[in-house]
C-alpha cells in the first residue's frame, strides 16, 4: 500500500489581507468599492456571474441593509476581488470556479431579497 504524503496547510495571508479582520464594516465596505470595479473591468467578460457580483454591490451600498447582511456580503465580495485565494485566478477555467462557489453561496443564502438589486 503506498504511503500518504503528509500536507501541510499552513497559509500565510497576503499583504493586502493583513488587518482585513480587524476593519469596522465600512471600512469593508470601502475596501470592495476601490477594487471591484478594477476587476471587474478586467475579467467581466470572462465570468458568467458579473451581474450578480453587481447586484451584490448595490445590496452591499444599501443604507437599509442590516450591518450582519452587509457584512456576509462584503466578505463574498473581497474574497472575488483579492487574486490569492483557494484556486489562483490566473489559473485557466478553474482560476474562477472558486469565486463562483462563494458568490452563489452568497446568493443562495440571500434569497429572493437580492431581486430588486439587479434592476438598479
Amino acid at each position: 500500500m503506498k504511503e500518504v504524503e503528509e500536507i501541510d496547510f499552513d497559509y500565510e495571508k497576503p499583504d493586502e489581507l493583513k488587518g482585513i479582520e480587524e476593519k469596522t464594516p465600512e471600512e469593508k465596505v470601502e475596501y470592495v468599492d476601490e477594487k471591484l470595479w478594477e476587476k471587474l473591468e478586467r475579467v467581466g467578460k470572462k465570468i458568467s456571474f458579473a451581474k450578480d457580483l453587481i447586484a451584490l454591490y448595490h445590496y452591499l451600498i444599501d443604507k437599509n441593509v442590516s450591518w450582519h447582511r452587509k457584512a456576509i456580503v462584503a466578505g463574498a465580495l473581497i474574497y472575488f476581488v483579492v487574486p490569492f485565494d483557494t484556486v489562483p485566478d490566473l489559473m485557466p477555467l478553474f482560476g474562477y470556479m472558486d469565486d463562483l462557489g462563494v458568490i452563489a453561496a452568497t446568493l443562495k443564502f440571500l434569497g429572493s431579497e437580492l431581486i430588486p438589486y439587479y434592476d438598479t
